[in-house]
């Protein structure tokens, strides 16, 4: 313990986070922490949610671009500010630049919903203009260090710097000074790690018998896997869907915080993610983006450790396109167990689909797809079938039936970049 407070006094000093906070009052919002009766009758526990997905916005990412930008010297400023961003860093620094009276470009993944993309030109006005370019956050931002490398610019990075982390601390400042009670668990959200550094900085200080979780998506798990092995980690591949989330390797001083400070980080699939946005959406009337639902997903692998404790849950980011909105439930009733794909070899005469229809499938399995490839000259075909069932245990059955039947199948859940092809 002594070690952990020396190492947070030598980086994310109290006295700096303080400066912070007072230099960002007037520019945010003081969000509420709001004890959430579903989320704690469902836990059996008392949860609090630090309410950041209403922040002016609607992330923390705002805290430490201003930070950041607001301590600049006046020929930092003058140089044009250059970030990259998947989207909620993005918004925070246009806001600033608006705020400041300072040129920005802000460059973004060429996918960002557009959604994200309209709220960073509401934010910075004239003052900003928007780069999309690149698959991921990390081809992102090294196009906008070469941009800024050849213009002579000044960068703000996403995580990786003391005065954003110092910034990303007052949401820790902010959940100690309102709480009333002492805090047994905190749930962090982790992309590159600024806001997991910065608030639990505050907690090994302030309140060191506090439990601190960080928490990624099983797609992006460069912050988990490089504390697994010691070492920052960039991994070769990662699932942009949460893409508030989706780093491909943590920051140095970042990592070196989180290493130290962190409890524990765990990993919660995607599908978990996607079934939380619709739960908090259809019990609460809360509108997350899977960056913001992170700490919620992770409090099931908590279950019974929490049982009867004080949790709070940082939520970030409610910058959700409603277009994605079929994808979300498509990786939630996948998730759930309830919707499943196969490829199956259907004989190429009359009478087989009456066949699988009648004898594999019962009258509360329901086909949501259906696409046939006709081979000519050929005995035997395949055809892509999505079937929804009632009970997730009803698909064993029907793979049962299948080869009873005859009908040889590849099952195709899980292999999710074969499913974006057909679905």
């Amino acid at each position: 313990m002594q070690e952990d407070t020396a190492l947070v006094e030598t980086v994310v000093a109290l006295g700096n986070v303080e400066k912070a906070a007072k230099n960002l009052k007037g520019v945010i919002y003081k969000t509420p922490l709001m004890k959430n009766l579903w989320l704690s009758e469902t836990y059996g526990a008392d949860i609090y949610l630090k309410r950041e997905d209403l922040q002016i916005v609607r992330s923390y990412k705002i805290r430490g671009a201003y930070n950041k930008m607001s301590t600049l010297r006046q020929e930092e400023r003058e140089r044009e500010i250059v970030c990259s961003s998947a989207g909620n860093h993005a918004q925070g620094v246009a806001y600033a630049c608006q705020l400041l009276g300072v040129k920005g470009y802000i460059f973004m993944p060429a996918q960002t919903p557009a959604q994200k993309v309209n709220k960073v030109r509401l934010f910075g006005k004239e003052w900003v203009e928007v780069v999309l370019t690149g698959a991921t956050y990390d081809d992102t931002f090294k196009a906008a260090k070469d941009f800024c490398d050849d213009r002579g610019s000044t960068f703000i990075p996403p995580f990786d710097d003391l005065a954003i982390i110092e910034g990303q601390a007052t949401v820790g400042l902010e959940i100690f000074k309102d709480a009333d009670f002492s805090i047994d668990y905190l749930f962090m959200p982790i992309g590159g790690g600024g806001l997991a550094s910065g608030v639990s900085s505050v907690f090994k200080q302030l309140s060191p018998g506090t439990k601190l979780i960080g928490v990624q998506p099983a797609g992006a798990p460069s912050m988990y896997q490089s504390i697994k092995e010691g070492k920052r980690q960039t991994l070769d591949k990662i699932d942009s869907f949460v893409d508030g989330a989706a780093v491909k390797c943590p920051g140095k001083l970042t990592f070196d915080i989180c290493r130290e400070l962190l409890d524990e980080v765990i990993l919660v699939p995607e599908g978990q993610i996607c079934e939380d946005i619709l739960k908090m959406y259809n019990e609460e009337g809360v509108v997350l983006e899977p960056a913001g639902t992170l700490t919620i997903s992770a409090l099931k692998s908590f279950k019974d450790e929490i049982e009867g404790k004080h949790v709070v849950c940082v939520i970030s980011g409610s910058n959700n396109d409603i277009t994605r909105m079929e994808d979300i439930k498509e990786r939630a009733l996948q998730h759930q167990g309830l919707k499943h794909y196969f490829m199956v070899t259907f004989n190429q005469q009359p009478g087989a689909l009456r066949t699988f229809v009648n004898r594999v499938l019962h009258p509360q399995d329901d086909i949501i797809h259906f696409q046939y490839i006709k081979k000519n000259n050929k005995e035997k075909g395949p055809v892509f079938i999505g079937v929804e069932v009632k009970h997730p245990q009803d698909v064993e059955a029907i793979k049962r039936r299948m080869l009873e039947e005859g009908f040889a199948y590849e099952y195709l859940n899980g292999k999710q970049e074969f499913l974006n092809l057909f679905v």
